[in-house]
């Protein structure tokens, strides 16, 4: 579960300051209050890495300009908010156009953000319900949610609940959404080649 630092709010010049520290800790801002990240579990990790690995090799062969960050926020504009996805894909070129990329390795313009990841922790809220809004807020093209141990809401995965993807994919401004589960083939707009079924994101640790 997510828990709250403080009671006083913070503007996101002063959660920049301060956060994150030199610890092992990650933190993010919501509406100025500081939110500390609930540490991830090796299954929670074992994807990110998957996910990360596969991005690289298909951006890599499509000779896209693009990049995967480890620490870098996501701010909407506006806002005295901050986000850490746990997957950020990010379109190099436009980071000339970034105001607080140089100093604070934060991204504010769609134009920069292809693709974001959140996978899902005791935090599920968070991703199914603020992330979603602030990041289509933003126009992040594509946003996906991986609930590989089922913990979102029976309206955002069904009932009975199963492990699900769900792939926001943006379309005149609103995002619509796709559910993957088993050996359904993801779809991905950003990337329409890639060879990848729900089963294996959830099986990353075992491949």
């Amino acid at each position: 579960m997510t828990q709250a630092l403080q009671r006083k709010l913070v503007t996101f010049e002063e959660f920049i300051a301060k956060y994150p520290d030199n610890s092992n800790k990650r933190y993010e801002l919501h509406d100025g209050v500081v939110i500390e990240m609930p540490p991830p579990t090796g299954d929670h990790e074992e994807i990110i890495l998957f996910l990360i690995e596969r991005f690289i090799l298909e951006y890599t062969r499509l000779k896209l300009p693009y990049g995967c960050p480890k620490t870098a926020l996501v701010k909407p504009s506006e806002s005295e908010s901050a986000y850490l996805p746990d997957v950020l894909l990010l379109n190099r070129p436009n980071l000339a156009n970034e105001p607080l990329w140089k100093k604070e390795s934060t991204l504010t313009q769609a134009e920069s953000i292809p693709l974001v990841v959140e996978v899902v922790s005791t935090n599920w809220r968070d991703d199914y319900f603020t992330k979603l809004g602030r990041y289509e807020e933003i126009g992040i093209p594509e946003y996906w949610i991986i609930d590989y141990a089922a913990l979102g809401g029976k309206r955002f995965i069904g009932n009975p609940k199963q492990p699900t993807i769900s792939i926001y994919s943006l379309v005149e401004g609103e995002y619509q959404l796709y559910l993957f589960r088993g050996s359904d083939q993801i779809i991905s707009p950003t990337f329409p080649e890639l060879n990848l079924t729900a089963e294996h994101i959830f099986n990353a640790g075992n491949i």
